[in-house]
């Protein structure tokens, strides 16, 4: 199986356009691992699957974290939202790295027998150790285009420096060789405040790959936290609004509106 492992090198970049103007761009890499029913130990000590390793993917970072309940949990999603037919789940995600783990969004690309993108649940953490997950589904009989934007409603807090309101557009444009995944938030008032992109190119793993990705990458999820952490003070000495945190919101997935809309 670990030959059927990918990596991801590119780039995450977030920018905020209103009320005040910030951004960020950061080099990054992202692992895209086959989700099936049985996923054994696998790897060694500097990349592994279920297994302890220098950066690794561990199922219980994912879903309703219980261990060996990847393939039930998703599919079990896909089922209870009318979505049939899928035959190939992919998900791209950050790995551990140390032991330690932080996935702001990890992306499950689900695709039928012919390859099409059928659905992606986009599956969202915060830093209060809460998690909720989108699921872009597009128009009945559809499937999602690099053209195609899905819709869904926030419900989830995030950032303290935006409100739980609002609505998301997604957009997705996953090939074999390279992806790139584009999510805009738009406030209660219909303006985009924020926009996102991660995008990047995709490599087959092997063995060799690890000391690029652990050097060339340093402690790219622990940088993670900083990073973030970075960004929130920079907008605090900006006297940027702060948001508590309010209650959470159920039920924990949610879907997009189907009437997707395609770019003209």
């Amino acid at each position: 199986m670990m030959s059927d492992i990918k990596v991801m090198f590119g780039d995450v970049m977030h920018r905020r356009l209103f009320p005040g103007v910030n951004g960020f761009r950061y080099p990054i890499f992202y692992l895209s691992v086959p989700i099936r029913p049985h996923m054994p130990a696998l790897g060694d000590w500097c990349v592994g699957i279920n297994r302890p390793a220098l950066m690794s993917f561990q199922d219980i970072d994912h879903g309703d974290r219980t261990p060996g309940n990847l393939y039930h949990w998703i599919t079990s999603i896909l089922t209870d939202h009318g979505v049939m037919g899928i035959e190939d789940i992919r998900l791209i995600c950050l790995p551990r790295t140390m032991g330690y783990v932080f996935n702001p969004v990890s992306f499950w690309m689900c695709r039928d027998q012919a390859g099409d993108l059928r659905a992606v649940l986009c599956e969202v953490n915060n830093t209060f150790g809460e998690t909720h997950a989108y699921l872009c589904v597009p128009a009945p009989g559809e499937k999602i285009s690099p053209e195609t934007w899905l819709y869904a409603q926030k419900l989830f807090h995030v950032s303290p420096f935006l409100p739980r309101e609002g609505h998301y557009q997604f957009r997705f444009d996953d090939r074999p060789d390279k992806t790139g995944i584009w999510i805009d938030y738009y406030a209660e008032s219909g303006e985009k405040q924020v926009v996102t992109a991660l995008t990047g190119q995709w490599e087959m793993y092997r063995p060799p790959l690890w000391r690029r990705m652990f050097f060339g990458y340093p402690w790219v999820t622990g940088m993670a936290m900083i990073r973030i952490h970075a960004q929130a003070m920079k907008l605090w000495f900006k006297k940027q609004k702060y948001f508590a945190k309010p209650l959470p919101l159920h039920p924990k997935i949610t879907m997009s509106d189907q009437g997707s809309k395609t770019i003209k």
